[in-house]
Formats: structure tokens, sequence, C-alpha cells
């Protein structure tokens, strides 16, 4: 079997946070800018990806402050699933070509913050793998992301 190795992505996955990163943002509107979050409301919010697989991953993520997808009561389960109906529109007029959704739920799975539940969606571009990741360690980004949070926070407007 072959493996494709990530080693920074273990800082991100070992560094002990004091708090919840996630409650800190959701209690936070203040901050949205800062955080790079482009959409709120009463059940959850829209934040860009600090460690993106790819330009325009961002994530769905419940206020409550909950670990685990079973723990979601069914207003948040079924308002999050209506509301990645939404992200797919935005990445689609994003110009992605596909999209990874999904859930890492718990460490082990690869939740870099298992306390708090959240849903990813990663747009995918024809042609967005290469070889630098593995052969070089580097990973190419094609655009600046100050600027991918303000087109993404743009296009959103249009759906929410």
């Amino acid at each position: 079997m072959d493996r494709l190795y990530a080693p920074w992505r273990r800082e991100y996955h070992t560094k002990k946070q004091k708090e919840c990163v996630f409650c800190n943002i959701a209690k936070s509107p203040e901050y949205d800018d800062e955080n790079e979050v482009f959409y709120r409301d009463e059940i959850c919010f829209f934040v860009m990806n600090r460690f993106p697989y790819n330009p325009g991953h961002f994530m769905i993520i419940p206020n409550r402050h909950v670990g685990e997808y079973e723990n979601l009561n069914e207003l948040e389960v079924t308002y999050i699933a209506k509301m990645a109906q939404i992200g797919c529109k935005i990445l689609k007029d994003f110009g992605a070509d596909g999209i990874n959704m999904g859930w890492n739920l718990g460490f082990d799975a690869g939740a870099g913050i298992p306390g708090h539940i959240h849903l990813h969606l990663v747009p995918r571009f024809k042609r967005d793998t290469n070889m630098m990741t593995t052969v070089f360690e580097t990973r190419v980004y094609s655009a600046d992301f100050d600027k991918i949070y303000k087109e993404i926070k743009k296009i959103s407007k249009k759906y929410l």
C-alpha cells in the first residue's frame, strides 16, 4: 500500500488549546474578518480553514460546543445539512470542479479540533494535485488566501 505523508500537519494536530478555538470564534462576531468568518447565524457559522487543503476550503461549525456527531440535536443535523447544500453552491460559483465534503469524527479520524465538531467543504479543481507535496515536501497554493476569503464572502452573500 502506498502512503502519502503530510508531516507539516503534525504541529496542528498536537498543539494544545486552553480553550476551544471554535467556541471563541462562535462568541466573538466582532473578530469575524480576522477569523475569516463569512457567515453566522443562531445555529452555525462558516469559517475559512486555517490549514486548507485547497484554496476556498471552509468549514461549517455549530455554535454549540459539541464533539460527537451523534450528540448534535435534530435541528443542528438538518440545518447544517441544508447549509452544506448552500456551501456547495458557493464553491461551485467560486469555480470548483468538484467538492470533497466530510466530518472528521474524533482525533484518530483526523479531527484537528476533536472537541468541537465541524463539517469540511473542500473545493477541487482540475489538475489540483501534483508531485510537489510528496517529492519536494512543499505545498503549492495557487492563490492569496486573504483574497480567497474576500471572494468567498462576496459569493456567499448571493445565497446566505
